[in-house]
Order: structure tokens, then C-alpha cells, then sequence
């Protein structure tokens, strides 16, 4: 009799990982975010768990809004998790790449602990100012010289948000102090209320804000302006190319998790991607849609990384830890 139930207890085990992934998932699985609801991130991701659960029959996708510590405590849940496919960590360039260069004791590797699924989307960045700020860059800049005082926020200590603002405040000489947010979302509250005088923001996190009036960007590093917003200006024509620098957001499971779940959830990714309603739909948000399926995007994140310690070399930031 005990041998009979060893004998059947097994099989789940010797499935095949196909098989396994086909029986994935059996719970919700939650997308853990290191930031908190109301940004960019947190936008991407409640589009895109509910688009998975279409694609994923009987499947559940749940956004776990997980900030603080730079932008670690959430990411680095989903490093220690349990790596079945149930936690999942959607990210960026900061959390991904950009924090292994400014944390000199960041609690965990961002290649090695993570298994890539796929790249999503990319949103470019726009500096914008409350309603009754400057006017330009230029009126920006002489406003933080020759005695003159200006705040700038950004979504996060050592976020893109930050390191852009600072490229500009060092190449412009100004007087200026940092006013790190957790996250995009109160930041970009108290620009518009004037608390700060500029905010270096992704797109989506400002559009409609700009479009209705209650800020005003005065710079975005897209190729050719667009054409929701056709006065304001791209960062080349303005002469500061050093600050068109995009963002990008990918999807990563913990390391060892089932090679076939993370195949299942990279072509499901794919395709909702190659969608043209999809791509639409995040045009609409500020977002363009960058799919990279698990395979490349582990070689992109790697090259980021070493492309975001030359930009910490450059800017010089760096966060305690």
C-alpha cells in the first residue's frame, strides 16, 4: 500500500516541464513593483496583467505595489522568492541596471538573481515646470544662477528621473537642490502645486497634464516632437542631446525558475505586444511598445548595466548602502 502511493504521488513530479508549464499557474500570481501606485510602472503593469490574463486561460495576474529603499525593497522581494512562477517583478532601468552601479551594497544582483522573461516598452523622458514656471530651458537655467535658488524633483534617489536632472543642472552651472519622491506620482503632485520648480518625468507619468494645461514641458527626448503635443520641443533641437534618455520596463521571474514558464509568459508577452490595439492603447499612455522576448533582453540588461555605471561615473551619484 505504501508502495502504491509513492507510485502515485510521482508522476506531478516527472511531468515534463511543458507539462508543468501547462498546469501553470493554479494561484494568482503576483507582478511586485518597487514603486508606488499611479506611475508609469504601476500603469504598464495593470495594462498588462489584465491583457495576461486574457492570454493565459484561467489565469490570474495581481499588481503588488511594492516602493521604498531606492526603489530595492520591491525588487528584492521577488530575488528571494520562491521560484515557481507565482512572483514576478516588473521593472526598469533602474531597477534592473541603473541601482547595481549606485549601491555599492545592493542586496542582490540584478543578472544573476533575476530570470529575464521580456522587455515591454520604453517611454521617453520630458522636463517639465508648474503651469506658471519658465518658459524654456534657457529661462530655467539663468533662473538657478547668478544668486538664484531652484528645487527639482525626481521619482527616486538614483532613478533616470534624477541622473537626467542633475546631467542638466552640472552642464547649466546652476544652483540646485534635489527633492528625491518615492516615486513618480507624488513628484509629479507637487510640481504642479509649485512646491518644486522642475521634475524630469517618463511621458506617460505627465501627458495629460500637459495637454490640459496644469504643466508645461519644455523639453522631451523623443526623435521629432509629437503630435499630441506639438509645441513643445524635442531636447536635440534645444541643444541638450544628453538628456534624451529613455526608460525601459521589462519582466523578470526569480532565477531557477521553470525555463518553460518563463517561455509560456515571454510569447504570451509577444504577442500581446504585436497587438495593434495594444500598441495603441500605450501610444495613448505616453508608452511605445519595445518587445524583446527572454533570450535578447538578457543580453540587453547586461549591456545596460555597464551603459548606466558610465552614466554614474559621469554624474557622479551614488546612494549610501
Amino acid at each position: 500500500m505504501i508502495r502504491r502511493r509513492a507510485l502515485l504521488a510521482t508522476p506531478v513530479l516527472a511531468l515534463p516541464a511543458a507539462a508543468r508549464a501547462q498546469a501553470w499557474p493554479s494561484r494568482p500570481v503576483r507582478i511586485v513593483l518597487a514603486y508606488p501606485p499611479g506611475g508609469s510602472t504601476d500603469v504598464l503593469a495593470r495594462t498588462l496583467a489584465a491583457a495576461l490574463a486574457e492570454a493565459i486561460p484561467g489565469s490570474t495576474f495581481v499588481v503588488d505595489n511594492r516602493p521604498g529603499g531606492a526603489a530595492v525593497v520591491g525588487t528584492q522581494a521577488v530575488a528571494q522568492a520562491a521560484p515557481d512562477g507565482y512572483t514576478l517583478s516588473l521593472g526598469n532601468n533602474q531597477t534592473h541596471a541603473a541601482n547595481a552601479a549606485m549601491l555599492p551594497s545592493l542586496p542582490f544582483d540584478p543578472i544573476a538573481d533575476f530570470a529575464p522573461i521580456a522587455r515591454l516598452a520604453a517611454v521617453h523622458h520630458a522636463l517639465v515646470v508648474p503651469a506658471n514656471g519658465p518658459r524654456t530651458l534657457a529661462e530655467l537655467a539663468a533662473k538657478g544662477k547668478n544668486g538664484g535658488r531652484v528645487t527639482y524633483a525626481s521619482s527616486g534617489a538614483g532613478s533616470a528621473s534624477h541622473m537626467i536632472a542633475e546631467t542638466f543642472v552640472r552642464r547649466e552651472r546652476m544652483d540646485a537642490t534635489h527633492v528625491p519622491y518615492r516615486g513618480g506620482a507624488p513628484a509629479t503632485t507637487d510640481t504642479v502645486a509649485g512646491t518644486v520648480d522642475f521634475f524630469v518625468s517618463t511621458w506617460p507619468q505627465v501627458v495629460a497634464l500637459v495637454r490640459d494645461g496644469r504643466l508645461r514641458a519644455l523639453g522631451i527626448g523623443a526623435p521629432a516632437r509629437l503630435p499630441e503635443t506639438p509645441d513643445v520641443p524635442t531636447f536635440a533641437e534645444l541643444n541638450a542631446q544628453d538628456l534624451a534618455v529613455d526608460a525601459w520596463f521589462g519582466l523578470w521571474a526569480p532565477a531557477r525558475t521553470d525555463a518553460a514558464i518563463v517561455t509560456r509568459l515571454s510569447d504570451a508577452l509577444i504577442g500581446i505586444l504585436g497587438q495593434p490595439a495594444m500598441r495603441e492603447r500605450l501610444n495613448g499612455q505616453g508608452f511605445v511598445a519595445a518587445p524583446m522576448p527572454a533570450g535578447p533582453f538578457a543580453a540587453f540588461q547586461r549591456e545596460e548595466v555597464e551603459r548606466w555605471r558610465r552614466m554614474v561615473e559621469i554624474t557622479g551619484i551614488r546612494l549610501p548602502g
